[in-house]
């Protein structure tokens, strides 16, 4: 059926339409039905990127508040009390040690808990005290702060140094003896060091010890100083008092190269021998007069100093020694005086011993230079207790001397 429209014309009914508009009905009818499924994954996107976005932020979160809590342990380290004992450790540190040594030597005395080493380590390290550690005694304890750990270990040593006097007229086994006596180490490394050719060549010392060159007077050492270190201040001392004295007495000095041949170690051995002969300060130059006279004098043959000092040290301080010296017991008797084995025999050899039998003082040395002229070629002991001597021209007059002074006659 058909319905009139108001001009009179008849409308089609609804089953009566066009088949374009049927399939348009049924294209209608099949797409609503396809728009739920998309609409639940829809849903389903939004939930998952709901939670995606909330673990975000929890991890955010959870990273924000680990570097939170990392920035407060950093910022409130160097003031955190340790958890260690509260009980005072005397810590040494070695002279040299290195920072991971230290740091290692901390953890062994129970100041440090390995699993802190590394926090201390970046503190001490953004601090730029790593070498600033002082080596020495440090009183440390296992609740001390970072800060106040670090503030000890740097802490200026007291400086702990040793007064030393060495006399004038002791040989290199004295010196050694004194030096040990003094806590500066043991005898027998500076005797060894004494001896070491690197050291004797780094001082320029060309000869078999530093005997003659460790000057008498008196040191301060801080306590660790190592023998090479002592016997290079000793030997550098000398140096200085001995080039001053060469350059105030040039003159002297070539007049007995070229005489004798001398060069420093010769005028080093020559002091030697008026050093052991008087303690006299103001016999030494006469003393020297009398040796060189020895050596000048045509009249005196041979040319033999004749000096008891050689004698003693060659039998009691040079390594090797001779049979003769081997039955010394610090009495010169008629073997030694006929050693000729010992090379420091001035009874037995002309002219100079090997090298010096003790280290001079200034005086000593001085009166090489610049000694008396005399016609002495005698002296003895006067044996009163005051250190002098009787000085003779003749032998005749020395065994008088001797009578007198000696066999009491």
């Amino acid at each position: 059926m058909s319905e009139a429209g108001p001009d009179g014309e008849a409308k089609p009914s609804e089953e009566a339409k066009s088949p374009a508009s049927a399939k348009e009905s049924a294209k209608a009818s099949t797409s609503k039905p396809a728009q739920a499924p998309r609409r639940g994954l829809l849903r389903r996107s939004r939930r998952a990127q709901r939670w995606a976005f909330a673990i975000v932020l929890l991890t955010l979160g959870a990273g924000a508040y680990w570097c939170f809590q990392t920035y407060q342990r950093v910022i409130g380290y160097p003031a955190r009390a340790g958890v260690g004992s509260a009980e005072v450790v005397r810590f040494e540190v070695p002279r040299g040690a290195s920072f991971p040594e230290v740091m290692r030597r901390l953890i062994e005395a129970g100041v440090l808990p390995e699993d802190e080493a590394l926090w201390f380590k970046v503190f001490v390290l953004h601090k730029g005290a790593a070498g600033k550690i002082t080596a020495g005694e440090h009183h440390v304890r296992g609740d001390m702060t970072p800060e106040e750990l670090l503030g000890e270990l740097i802490r200026r040593q007291p400086s702990r140094e040793v007064r030393v006097t060495i006399p004038e007229g002791r040989h290199t086994l004295e010196v050694a003896g004194i030096l040990a006596a003094a806590g500066l180490g043991e005898q027998e490394a500076f005797a060894a060091a004494m001896r070491d050719p690197k050291l004797l060549e780094s001082l320029g010392v060309d000869a078999p010890s530093l005997e003659g060159y460790l000057f008498p007077d008196t040191y301060k050492f801080k306590v660790g100083t190592s023998p090479e270190d002592v016997l290079r201040r000793l030997v550098r001392h000398h140096q200085q008092v001995y080039g001053d004295l060469r350059r105030r007495h040039r003159g002297a000095a070539a007049a007995l190269e070229k005489e004798f041949g001398w060069g420093d170690h010769e005028i080093l051995t020559f002091a030697s021998l008026i050093e052991k002969e008087t303690a006299a300060r103001h016999e030494r130059p006469r003393i020297a007069s009398v040796f060189f006279n020895r050596l000048r004098f045509r009249s005196f043959q041979p040319k033999r100093l004749e000096t008891d000092p050689t004698i003693i040290y060659g039998c009691t301080v040079p390594p090797e020694k001779s049979k003769a010296c081997e039955q010394f017991e610090g009495r010169i008797r008629r073997i030694h005086l006929r050693d000729p084995d010992n090379p420091y025999n001035t009874y037995t050899h002309e002219g100079l011993p090997p090298g010096p039998i003790t280290n001079p003082g200034r005086a000593a040395l001085e009166a090489v230079l610049a000694p008396e002229k005399t016609r002495y070629l005698f002296f003895v002991a006067k044996m009163d207790g005051t250190g002098m001597h009787k000085f003779s021209k003749t032998r005749a007059e020395h065994e008088a001397a001797v009578d007198t002074y000696i066999r009491g006659k």
